[in-house]
């Protein structure tokens, strides 16, 4: 079986519209969080999200590629060009044939739905916008990254809620792995927040009155955010052949259902997925440093996810840092997976492990190092990054430091 390795990353998140500016903002611990941009006329009660706040589509695409792309394909081709270009990689015929372009999304195009209901019940109009349904399918991102770079092998989009990306990525890593293709531009995007899926949010009681603080005490709930995260993936063969820059190496994914209930998770699950992974990576536990949790934030999953985590890891997970980007970034659903693998690589890249923020103190029922309100210098070989959705959709992939 083929190798498969990591050689262009690309991000557009509610800290920084670029990988440099990402990472910078992880490792100081900013925070994406700030009120909806959208007046909702005294609908929506949340007054905390995750926008990505500087991205300005005029500033990427002319007005006619607009009118095509809802926002989660704005989003996601922009992280794809960053990607691509790191990559170096250069589309010929035959590699275009053997490029998979393989997206995951939990909502899909949920702007351009939402503006073509409210123009219909609202405003009574008889015509929504000509590119409704284009613009809206969930596979209108994987079409439009294919058609900007010239990739013709397979690709579809994956919606499995917060688990797509980590799916996504993880079915392009069989695909390599198998020959089934030579290289992918995999991740996730998600473009969601709009009064009425926050609406649908706030249903579920989940969301945070004050901010988002993973495994700590006082925790309050998640914060809804958005953002792509695209990631080329590549034989490691063709990348050695052409010179390429190798940035770590996907080792292992595991996944897997509860087949329980449908919004609450399963310990279990979470847990048969990280063996699966370690498994597949053929990595003994102690060979892992660093776990870029789930952590949304929410009472119930922390503590399951603990839970998980000393029942994979036993002693070992005294020894772990275990840390939630989405205390900076949120929680943006299909794209999370792939925001939370690049930080995983990027530890190991540059032996540094992002933080938690807005940790209050430590839960009984939380007993993780989860790298409280800094960032920590410390060596990382091996990674996991978690994604455990709704449905008891569980993915988890394992990526090491390339060492030859």
């Amino acid at each position: 079986m083929n190798r498969v390795v990591i050689t262009g990353l690309g991000v557009v998140s509610p800290v920084g519209c670029s990988l440099p500016q990402y990472w910078k903002a992880l490792v100081a611990g900013a925070s994406g969080f700030g009120p909806p941009s959208f007046d909702a006329a005294g609908k929506v009660k949340t007054k905390i999200v995750a926008e990505v706040r500087d991205f300005v589509a005029s500033n990427h695409f002319d007005a006619r590629q607009i009118s095509t792309l809802d926002r989660i394909s704005q989003l996601a081709l922009v992280a794809s060009r960053e990607a691509f270009g790191q990559s170096g990689l250069s589309m010929d015929e035959a590699l275009s044939e053997r490029t998979a372009v393989i997206i995951g999304t939990g909502v899909g195009g949920q702007m351009t739905t939402e503006d073509g209901l409210r123009r219909f019940y609202t405003e009574a109009a008889m015509r929504v916008h000509p590119m409704t349904i284009p613009r809206a399918m969930a596979s209108g991102p994987p079409s439009q990254i294919s058609m900007a770079l010239g990739m013709t092998g397979p690709t579809f989009a994956v919606s499995s809620a917060c688990a797509s990306a980590t799916h996504a990525i993880g079915q392009s890593f069989h695909m390599i792995r198998s020959g089934a293709a030579t290289c992918a531009l995999s991740g996730g995007t998600e473009a969601c927040i709009t009064p009425g899926i926050l609406r649908g949010w706030e249903a579920l009681r989940i969301l945070t009155t004050d901010t988002c603080r993973p495994f700590s005490r006082d925790r309050t709930g998640m914060v809804l955010g958005e953002g792509a995260a695209i990631v080329v993936l590549e034989a490691l063969d063709h990348a050695l052949a052409r010179g390429a820059d190798i940035l770590a190496e996907i080792a292992g994914f595991g996944m897997g259902a509860d087949a329980g209930d449908l919004t609450s998770p399963d310990a279990r699950g979470m847990a048969r997925a990280m063996r699966m992974a370690l498994a597949d990576a053929a990595l003994a536990p102690e060979a892992i440093d660093y776990i870029n949790a789930h952590g949304t934030g929410t009472t119930m999953n922390d503590k399951l996810e603990t839970a998980a985590v000393h029942v994979v890891f036993g002693s070992h997970a005294g020894e772990l840092a275990v840390s939630s980007t989405k205390s900076m970034i949120g929680h943006a659903l299909g794209a999370s997976g792939a925001l939370e693998l690049i930080a995983a690589i990027m530890a190991i890249r540059d032996g540094v492990v992002p933080p938690t923020m807005n940790y209050l103190g430590p839960d009984p029922a939380c007993d993780l190092d989860c790298v409280p309100n800094e960032a920590r210098r410390r060596p990382v070989r091996a990674a996991l990054s978690n994604s455990f959705a709704f449905g008891g959709l569980n993915a988890v992939l394992a990526v090491r430091e390339f060492t030859g």
